[in-house]
Formats: structure tokens, C-alpha cells, sequence
């Protein structure tokens, strides 16, 4: 049955809920973003997220199991190799990817790092290895600023990141390096699943990174839930860096944020005016700035932020408009990494008139979201992976 109404998609940028079944494959046997944070910090105060149902996913300190919970509860398992953004969002849009993206664990090839100061002019660059975005700008920051040579970095994820002060090489400049390694470098081999500008700005080794980051994704090899709404002239709303993930197609609107606060806002307000359509909303602090930079406390923070917003975003639903929050893979703030873990994701899936406390079960592939989404919408779907739960919800 199509359903006129909308759903609100809010992906908390790296919170996971316990390390997944093949975890070992990626050393994060123990990774569990939300209950190791509540357990370093002594507690998280959700009540919202408590109310909805989230201690009923897993055991998490201060955030009680509720055994009437507003929402429908469950969590998600990735198929897709690997355990970043990209291939957590296209996942849970509809495609489970085979074959796993290109990584660089010794730096990029001399070749690849030819082709780009060819296309580019840079004279050279500095880093061309692994690193923590903080570390390495505190490290080379001086010399960039001497050279005017832009910092290329990797992490475990497949990224090449493009580091520059802003008062070295203008913003649009770095977005020009950023859109060149992706057209034409970081190609066939390798076509790393995203080319990230990291500015910064600063002097003399004390630098700080600005929220001027874009992301360049490859455009996704397959269908996905957003290509099947757009199509059919239902709306899709991207908040964050839903835009740079999906390489921009098949959006009709496109709101940047440079912060959870301001995602939120965007949410909310959207929310309110959009009758029809969905709403993909990402959240990247959790992320960003405390999963990677090993900061439980900051995360404990943003968190609790998040579920004093809530009930705003619950406000702009009616009748049989849906809420989802997820994730698109784990950042453990506690652990012994400032890499992405391979984790389960939570789930929770409200509506105003719909059911509740339906466990929803462990899904076998983030795909189940994306089927759902357009089996709302009145669309089978069978260009997606997965399998919708909207008869548990509904």
C-alpha cells in the first residue's frame, strides 16, 4: 500500500552497538561504541533514546532496558566489505557491495602520486602514508606552509585525504586538488571509495581543522532507494554529508552542515515542512570529532545533545510518518584505534500510529532499511538488496 506521508533517516555517524560477527577479520573483536563509552564515563543519560527503546538493543550503562518502549528495536549487520561511510550508506540504501574497495596501508603508489601533481601543477607533496588527521597536520603543518606542497594521507578506511591550511591553498583550490584525484587519479584500481578535502588553518604547529571538510564519493554502481523515490517524484532530502556520499544523484534537496547541532536544526525544520518524502539525515560529530579522535567523554556529550533534541524531531511526525535511526558503522572512542570499527548498528523505527515494541530482530544487511523505505513509498524494490520490515512497524 503507498503510504503520502515521510520518513525522517538519522544516521549517527559512527555509533555502534557491538562488535559484528566477522569483527576479527578487522581486530575489532571488542569494539562497542555505545556501551564501552557509557562504561568509561560511568553512564549515559539518553531517556528519550531509553524511552524509544535503545536499551533494548544491548546492555548499556544508564540507558535502562524498557519493557514498553515507543519505537520498534533492533540492529543491523553490514554484508559489504570493509567499515566506512560509503559502503555503510549505499548499504543501507539498497546495495550490497562484492567487491571491496582499494586500501593503501604503505602510502599511494609513486605512479598515483605522479598522475596527481601532473594534473594538478603541485610541485610535490608531503605525508603519502596512514595517519591520524590531527597527528599529521601538527606534524607537516610547517612545512606545507613553507612548500605550499598539500599533506595526501590514508587511514584503514579507502580514502585519499587532501590536508591543507586555507591560508596556504584556498578552499576552492583544495576542492579543485579533491575533485582531480577523484575524476581522473583515484580511478579503475584505484578507486577509493572517497577522495576527503581536511582543511585547517593555524601557525607555527598550532593548527586546528575547520568545518570546511567536503567528501568526494564515487557515484553508487547500482540502484538505490534514493534513485527509485527520485524517479517516481517523491522528494529526497539530504542533510550533512548524505550529498557527498551519493555523489550527489538522485537529490532534490542538498543542505550542507558543518555540525550535529546544525544537522539537527536542519531536521527539524525540514521535518516540519515536508509532508512527503524522505529525509536522510547524517550526523557526523560522533564521528569526526570524538570516535576518531578517541574522545569518550565528547561522545558521551554529543549523545546525550542528541536525546535532548529528540522529542523536537519527534514533533514534526503525524499519522503514519516514520522516525529511523541507525548507524553506518562503529568509531569506538575507547579503543586502542582512531579508525572505523566493524560493528553492528542500532536500530529504532517509531511512528506516531504505528507498532511498538516489535523486536525487529538482528537484519542481516543494512539493505533492509533502504528496502523498507521504498516499500512505504509503495515500490517493491526489487532492484535493492535486502528485505523490508515495514509489516513489523506499521
Amino acid at each position: 500500500m503507498k503510504r503520502n506521508g515521510k520518513i525522517i533517516c538519522i544516521v549517527l555517524d559512527g555509533v555502534g552497538i557491538g562488535a559484528a560477527p566477522d569483527a576479527n577479520l578487522y581486530h575489532d573483536e571488542s569494539a562497542n561504541t555505545l556501551s564501552n563509552t557509557a562504561s568509561t564515563m560511568g553512564g549515559l543519560n539518553l531517556p528519550n533514546l531509553a524511552l524509544l527503546g535503545l536499551g533494548n538493543i544491548a546492555k548499556i550503562q544508564g540507558v535502562p532496558s524498557n519493557e514498553n518502549p515507543l519505537a520498534n528495536f533492533g540492529k543491523m549487520q553490514e554484508v559489504s566489505k570493509g567499515k566506512d561511510s560509503t559502503t555503510g550508506h549505499w548499504e543501507m540504501s539498497g546495495i550490497a557491495l562484492e567487491k571491496d574497495f582499494p586500501y593503501y596501508p604503505n602510502g599511494f603508489p609513486k605512479d598515483v602520486i605522479e598522475k596527481f601533481c601532473s594534473l594538478t601543477g603541485c610541485k610535490g607533496v608531503l605525508g603519502n602514508m596512514p595517519a591520524s588527521g590531527t597527528e599529521i597536520i601538527a606534524r607537516l603543518g610547517d612545512e606545507h606552509a613553507r612548500t605550499g606542497f598539500p599533506i595526501i594521507y590514508t587511514s584503514a578506511d579507502s580514502v585519499l585525504q587532501i590536508a591543507a591550511n586555507e591560508n596556504v591553498i584556498p578552499l576552492e583550490r583544495l576542492y579543485e586538488l579533491c575533485i582531480i584525484a577523484r575524476n581522473q587519479v583515484m580511478t579503475g584500481e584505484h578507486a577509493v571509495g572517497r577522495v576527503i578535502a581536511r582543511p585547517f588553518i593555524g601557525t607555527n604547529g598550532n593548527y586546528k581543522r575547520t568545518t570546511n571538510r567536503r567528501d568526494f564519493s564515487l557515484f553508487p554502481p547500482n540502484t538505490t532507494m534514493l534513485d527509485i523515490l527520485f524517479e517516481n517524484k517523491i522528494p529526497t532530502i539530504a542533510i550533512g554529508k548524505i550529498d557527498d556520499l551519493f555523489a550527489g544523484k538522485s537529490l532534490s534537496e542538498k543542505i550542507h552542515t558543518k555540525s550535529n547541532a546544525e544537522g539537527i536544526e536542519e531536521t527539524i525544520a525540514w521535518g516540519k515542512k515536508t509532508r512527503s518524502g524522505l529525509i536522510f539525515t547524517n550526523l557526523v560529530d560522533f564521528d569526526a570529532l570524538f570516535g576518531h579522535r578517541q574522545d569518550p567523554k565528547g561522545m558521551k556529550e554529543a549523545l546525550e545533545y542528541f536525546d535532548v533534541q529528540l522529542p523536537k524531531i519527534l514533533e514534526t511526525l503525524n499519522g503514519d510518518d516514520i522516525l529511523l535511526l541507525t548507524a553506518d558503522h562503529g568509531n569506538d572512542p575507547t579503543d586502542d584505534s582512531t579508525d572505523h570499527s566493524r560493528e553492528y548498528v542500532p536500530l529504532l523505527a517509531y511512528s506516531p500510529i504505528g507498532k511498538s515494541n516489535v523486536d525487529i530482530g538482528i537484519r542481516n544487511t543494512f539493505a533492509d532499511l533502504g528496502k523498507t523505505v521504498v516499500d512505504y513509498f509503495g515500490f517493491d524494490g526489487k532492484e535493492l538488496s535486502g528485505t523490508s520490515f515495514l509489516h513489523s512497524i506499521v
